[in-house]
């Protein structure tokens, strides 16, 4: 039996560990915290509990297919669906809500933007036929060989698909109100990109919001960690926790062992699961410059009461989201008057906190990197967003905060997130598709391969889940090749 050692204990390491599991391979799993799950966690004080990092279930068929194929059920965890999907507030006052039906989608845009109604009509039938196009494409297939990023297949498809225009280029193409424009364009920073110059294709982003809509969690995303622990022992993984991989041991540009705790493991392949430009250095190759994604500010507080009359998720957006964005991303400095995302998970869910309290979880987008300091500026913005929710509906929230945790790109860094930004690698064309990391990264080392939200085909829990079905894919036609063939050579024999 081949034995695997998955190195990071995150959604792609518990991931691929169940899923080569299940084709028959030994896998050992090492974690170097003290739980497994990476960005999935929670962060608890006193009975209250938030999720740490993701909140939005995207593509909520893809996940439950992707689980199933590892070996957890529907039963095992709880999904529920969000619609309205959120609100959007603008400065000026107008709010505009998501549906993820078409019919009240359009009285809204009626309502608040009536000169797009045939837009928003012709962007979801063009989405719908790139949507199609792109999934089996960009999601379903790796680009393992370089020159497969200059194919004239892949250089049409790239076309077809919009990614040599940015997603704001190609709103500005389908509507007219610029707040329109910025409910679409947005969502990039769910993968830690700016909408001025990601590639259009993500704006397949939005897309999918509406045509698949958006789940949540019962008991939060980060309760997933225990149903994939629970799943991971009756498959007779072996995990251990508190035990980083600290070295790999080369012969001839193949992996040999690892060494783990105490501990030297022959091997006969080794999948990265840190943070990819991170992880890299455990092979001592020359290092390749990646480009990080925007970080986070993020608060964590527990407040007295629920605030009824909010959506779970919400969105509130600064006068100026171009210079916002260029703030953010160009002069990489604090935003002046930043868009902020709200989650209010306590609306739909009285397990995360003590009776009649609830929780808030605020995502500030900031720039990553090591150049500001955010011991001294954290409280600055914090206050400054806090007081812009009072201002903007919720009501006294500075006297209902019973508990408030702050993290920065400091902590994230700290943890092992790469140049402290929150989604990977950023979702720049030359990061994206054929041109990411692929789940063998190096192929000239026959055995090494990696996922995570720096590798194709990206961030957000069910693509990485995604990136983990193609890595075991990948691992599993590649051994069962060459058993056929050592098998033929032993017949001819």
């Amino acid at each position: 039996m081949k034995k695997i050692v998955v190195a990071g204990g995150g959604v792609g390491g518990m991931m691929s560990a169940l899923l080569l599991s299940n084709k028959g391979f030994d896998v050992t799993l090492f974690e170097k915290e003290s739980e497994l799950g990476g960005r999935l966690a929670f962060t608890e004080h006193q009975g209250y509990k938030v999720d740490k990092g993701p909140t939005i279930v995207l593509l909520p068929e893809m996940l439950q297919q992707l689980m199933e194929e590892a070996g957890i059920g529907p039963e095992e965890y709880e999904l529920i669906r969000c619609d309205p999907l959120y609100d959007i507030h603008f400065s000026n006052g107008q709010t505009y809500t998501k549906f993820a039906n078409i019919k009240e989608q359009l009285m809204e845009i009626d309502r608040v933007f009536p000169e797009d109604h045939q837009n928003f009509i012709r962007f979801m039938d063009d989405m719908n036929i790139r949507f199609n196009e792109g999934k089996p494409r960009f999601l379903e297939q790796p680009f393992l060989n370089r020159w497969e990023a200059i194919h004239p297949n892949t250089l049409n498809a790239l076309r077809k698909l919009k990614a040599f225009r940015s997603v704001k280029k190609q709103l500005d193409f389908y509507f007219e109100n610029e707040n329109m424009k910025t409910a679409y364009a947005l969502q990039t920073l769910y993968i830690g990109g700016n909408p001025f110059t990601t590639p259009a294709i993500y704006s397949l982003v939005s897309f999918s919001e509406h045509q698949h809509g958006i789940y949540y969690v019962k008991g939060g995303y980060a309760s997933l960690v225990k149903v994939f622990e629970k799943a991971l022992k009756e498959k007779g993984v072996n995990v251990f926790k508190n035990t980083p991989v600290q070295a790999i041991g080369m012969t001839d540009n193949r992996i040999a062992s690892v060494t783990a705790g105490e501990e030297n493991i022959e091997v006969d392949a080794v999948v990265l699961n840190g943070d990819f430009p991170l992880a890299e250095s455990l092979i001592k190759k020359p290092a390749r410059t990646y480009q990080p994604s925007s970080g986070c500010l993020l608060l964590y507080m527990g407040i007295d009461g629920i605030y009824e009359d909010k959506k779970v998720h919400q969105f509130f957006m600064g006068d100026d989201f171009h210079l916002n964005m260029k703030q953010l991303f160009k002069d990489k400095t604090i935003p002046t008057d930043p868009s902020y995302y709200v989650f209010h998970p306590s609306k739909i869910d009285d397990s995360l906190a003590p009776e009649g309290k609830g929780v808030l979880y605020v995502l500030i987008p900031v720039p990553s990197g090591d150049h500001i300091d955010w011991d001294k500026e954290k409280e600055y913005l914090a206050e400054k967003v806090l007081s812009s929710m009072e201002q903007r509906g919720f009501t006294n929230l500075k006297t209902r905060t019973e508990w408030m945790q702050i993290r920065t790109p400091k902590e994230a860094m700290i943890e092992g997130l790469f140049s402290g930004g929150s989604f990977g690698i950023s979702p720049s064309l030359f990061q994206s598709g054929p041109f990411r990391p692929q789940y063998q990264p190096h192929t000239e080392i026959d055995n090494l391969y990696a996922v995570g939200a720096s590798i194709h085909p990206g961030g957000g829990i069910p693509i990485v889940m995604q990136g983990a079905k193609l890595l075991a894919d990948g691992i599993e036609g590649k051994y069962l090749t060459r058993d056929v063939i050592r098998n033929e050579s032993i017949k001819s024999f």
